[in-house]
């Protein structure tokens, strides 16, 4: 048979997409993490509107546990619990969501260039990538918010500057394999520039695999945004869970929904997205997918897993 070329890749990526989404629908990893991951960005999206109250208002007696009127209880200053959940939840979407973003423009760039060019640009990227990669974001981001000020812009900023390098290593390898295919090698034969060929066709062939490292990239930002806010060094202005779980520390005893509450927010939230990637995983990896189906056909009746044709 001939050698693949650019046209014929190009058109078999829509039905490579609908057969990688035909697989993660029937995963019930996958089918989970989604449920929680939209839950999360739903309720963060819609929390003006859900929420009963201001966050930072007093709308009740302190202390007071679960009930009609405060689905969550009030804190100790008689603030609703739910309002601040989910200001909460929207806090750490938005964070999640533009330093994910952020990382994953310099991560995708870096990563694709250093692994299609090569030589002595590969070696100049992975050094400045290894120079990332050794400064310890959450000191880093402590660091920037002790001498910059306690702002939702800095804490964004900074995981996002500090969280491209592993996503930057995984995206390289993958270009590293992608510049030896055959529709590579085509599309230069025919005269394409390196720019081009980068462009489209080796970026779009990198981003499967990068949509694992984005969603455990995204999980570890929501984590390392509710441990400065628990520690502090949040934005006062803006509601965190980070915020919720440190004033709760004081009340563990006699207001456990003060504690409980954000701390399944932030459970729920780090769950979907790792559930999430583990599906994503499974979908791309055709070793881990072929083991699992040869494992399915060595039990009487059962259906080799990922099936396409359901």
């Amino acid at each position: 048979m001939p050698a693949s070329t650019p046209a014929s890749a190009t058109a078999d990526r829509p039905a490579a997409r609908r057969g990688a989404w035909r697989q993660l629908r029937h995963s019930p990893t996958g089918i989970a993490g989604l449920a929680l991951t939209v839950g999360v960005v739903v309720a963060g999206t819609l929390a003006g509107s859900l929420a009963p109250s201001d966050p930072f208002t007093t709308v009740g007696p302190p202390l007071r546990g679960p009930s009609a009127a405060h689905l969550m209880g009030t804190d100790d200053l008689g603030r609703d619990v739910l309002s601040g959940v989910l200001h909460g939840l929207r806090t750490s979407t938005i964070v999640a969501a533009v330093a994910v973003l952020l990382a994953g423009v310099i991560g995708v760039v870096v990563g694709a260039v250093a692994g299609y060019r090569g030589g002595r640009v590969d070696d100049v990227l992975m050094r400045v990538t290894e120079v990332f990669q050794a400064c310890p974001r959450f000191f880093l981001a402590i660091v920037a918010v002790a001498l910059l000020g306690a702002g939702l812009g800095i804490v964004i900023l900074v995981l996002g500057f500090t969280s491209w390098p592993v996503l930057a290593r995984v995206v390289r390898a993958e270009a590293l394999s992608l510049r030896e295919r055959e529709f590579v090698e085509a599309a230069k034969a025919l005269g394409a520039s390196d720019g081009r060929v980068l462009v489209r066709h080796v970026l779009p062939s990198v981003l499967p695999a990068a949509w694992v490292m984005i969603s455990l990239l995204a999980a570890s930002v929501i984590l390392l945004e509710a441990s400065l806010s628990y520690l502090g060094l949040g934005d006062p202005n803006v509601m965190s869970l980070g915020y919720l779980a440190n004033n709760a520390q004081g009340f563990m005893r006699t207001a456990w929904w003060m504690a409980v509450f954000p701390g399944l927010a932030i459970v729920v939230a780090v769950l979907g997205l790792s559930l999430v990637s583990d599906a994503v995983g499974d979908v791309l990896n055709p070793f881990r997918s072929g083991r699992r189906a040869e494992e399915a056909a060595a039990v009487p009746g059962a259906e080799p897993a990922g099936r396409l044709d359901r």
